[in-house]
């Protein structure tokens, strides 16, 4: 498919790149420019709390799936 006049090309980002240190837990990083892992664990709520315990206001908060684990969203 060729790209027209006024479409957006979107590039793919790394948000974590030691993901199978955190295979099947929650990950919250400070912000997508600052990635450093501030909370990991098994439970989303428990990650953010103590993201924002830390005193980051809106934490990026993802799950990092298990290697070889199809996810279907």
């Amino acid at each position: 498919m060729q790209m027209g006049k006024g479409d957006i090309k979107m590039e793919p980002i790394c948000l974590l790149n030691n993901a199978e240190k955190y295979s099947g837990e929650y990950v919250a990083l400070r912000s997508f420019t600052d990635r450093e892992v501030i909370s990991h664990g098994g439970n989303p709520v428990e990650v953010l709390s103590e993201a924002r315990k830390l005193g980051v206001d809106e934490p990026v908060v993802f799950f990092v799936p298990e290697k070889d684990v199809i996810q279907i969203y």
